[in-house]
């Protein structure tokens, strides 16, 4: 094949980092390349003077650099971009890194192990992104009109069994329950490095269609479990990316619920602490009408929730009222059918949903429902859940605020910032940071100046 030379001839360092970590020859790499393309039903004949080219800057041209970013991948056990090689051609692959519902599944699994990759590198991109609605909406709208992946399995590459997929799960139960406990700020490291460095070289093996269909399902949900993590970090341009991807590993595990999981209690959430309250009614309903027939009531007590939750910062009472209604109603189904809950449902229970209740009516300014609601919250939810009962005060004392209980509403506050101090969570933080706002009318009392004192105390 004909070549074409890179920016400024320069000598194409990362191809060559990654050949002597494959441990392969020029000759050796060239050969593998060209049989790789023989799969793809490419005729390459390339050599060790091809390569060696490559090394000198030259680039080739069509499918090739994908060839050889995979030729490579096969050696390593793991999943290799052409950005990683060094043949980009120039482009800045990086700011678009994970925002794409790429539309194959070979495309999915490059786009996750690049974020991946790009997060455990703390690339600047990364950090500094914003996000934009579109970004949170068109992936729905992807997600809906796509059809199903005919096939996930894999030839190449370490055998992947169902052991491994139970490692991954049993990794992620791990991971939830100390995020639960002790907040993002001590867990999502771990949960990077091991996407990266474990589950990235499980999607590159050798899987059968049916391990393969539950290794993507596994790894939407940790997936997912990162992005949270990347909210509760003060992240949230990088856990839509998160979002998005866990969506499309969703879809290629064939699990629609999951799926409108992804939608209604990850992405419009976001949306919600983003101060996009149309967005969150689209994405829930895109959750309820892409899941249907697939989910359970639990589940879909969520996602009229998470609708409810748009409608109430909209103002729009009626419309959240009928949403809270249906989601009340789903939720009083799932005595008897609890048992065929997935396991990502599980935690949404009535405490959880007495809790997003509770943000609706705070939001539709109905103090005395509210303060209802997360009494019935703190009361169920298991000590375990340290963040969900801090987040619980902060919303009980902000109806007490609406009620113009302020000193109540001061003493509850202080008991959140308590619970808060015992974990790392930007998410909570920013729940106590609305709470002062709401206080900022009644700042010349002495019981809320001792409670911003408090506070600043605690933040030093």
């Amino acid at each position: 094949m004909a070549a074409r030379p890179l920016v400024a001839r320069q000598p194409n360092e990362r191809l060559q980092a990654l050949i002597q970590e494959a441990g392969c020859s020029n000759a050796g790499l060239a050969r593998r390349v060209n049989m790789c393309g023989a799969e793809h039903g490419l005729d390459l004949r390339y050599d060790k003077t091809s390569v060696a080219r490559w090394l000198r800057g030259q680039q080739p041209r069509g499918r090739a650099p994908g060839i050889i970013a995979e030729a490579l991948g096969r050696k390593l056990g793991r999943t290799v971009t052409i950005d990683e090689i060094g043949m980009a051609n120039g482009k800045n692959l990086a700011s678009g890194v994970g925002l794409q519902f790429s539309p194959t599944v070979l495309g999915a699994i490059e786009q996750v192990c690049e974020l991946w990759r790009s997060d455990v590198g703390r690339r600047d991109f990364l950090s500094g992104s914003t996000v934009a609605s579109s970004a949170l909406v068109e992936p729905s709208r992807d997600w809906l009109i796509s059809v199903p992946d005919g096939q996930v399995s894999r030839q190449a590459g370490p055998r992947v069994g169902q052991s491994d997929v139970a490692a991954v799960r049993a990794m992620t139960q791990a991971l939830v329950d100390l995020d639960h406990q002790y907040g993002s700020g001590h867990v999502r490291p771990v949960v990077v490095h091991y996407l990266n460095s474990v589950v990235s070289g499980l999607l590159a093996g050798s899987y059968r269609e049916a391990v393969g269909r539950e290794l993507f399902s596994a790894v939407s949900r940790l997936t997912e479990l990162a992005g949270y993590m990347a909210v509760d970090t003060g992240q949230p341009g990088l856990a839509q990316r998160y979002y998005i991807q866990a969506l499309r590993l969703a879809q290629a595990a064939g699990d629609r619920a999951y799926g409108g999981y992804v939608l209604a209690a990850s992405m419009s959430h976001l949306a919600a602490q983003l101060g996009n309250p149309r967005e969150i009614a689209q994405l829930a309903r895109a959750a309820q009408e892409g899941a249907k027939g697939r989910a359970t009531p639990r589940a879909e007590s969520l996602f009229h929730a998470a609708e409810a939750r748009g409608h109430a910062l909209l103002g729009d009472a009626s419309a959240a009222d009928g949403a809270m209604g249906r989601a009340a109603d789903a939720m009083e189904q799932t005595g008897a059918e609890s048992a065929d809950d997935p396991v990502w449902i599980g935690h949404f229970d009535h405490a959880y949903l007495a809790d997003e209740l509770a943000h609706c009516h705070r939001d539709l300014n109905r103090p005395a429902q509210a303060a209802r609601y997360a009494e019935q919250a703190l009361a169920e939810h298991p000590v375990t859940r340290v963040r969900r009962r801090a987040i619980g005060l902060t919303l009980l004392a902000a109806a007490q605020v609406q009620e113009r209980d302020i000193e109540r509403a001061c003493h509850t506050g202080t008991r959140a910032a308590e619970l808060l101090g015992t974990l790392r969570s930007s998410r909570g933080t920013e729940y106590l940071d609305d709470l002062q706002q709401r206080l900022t009318p009644f700042q010349d009392e002495p019981v809320v100046r001792e409670f911003g004192a408090r506070l600043e105390l605690r933040a030093a």
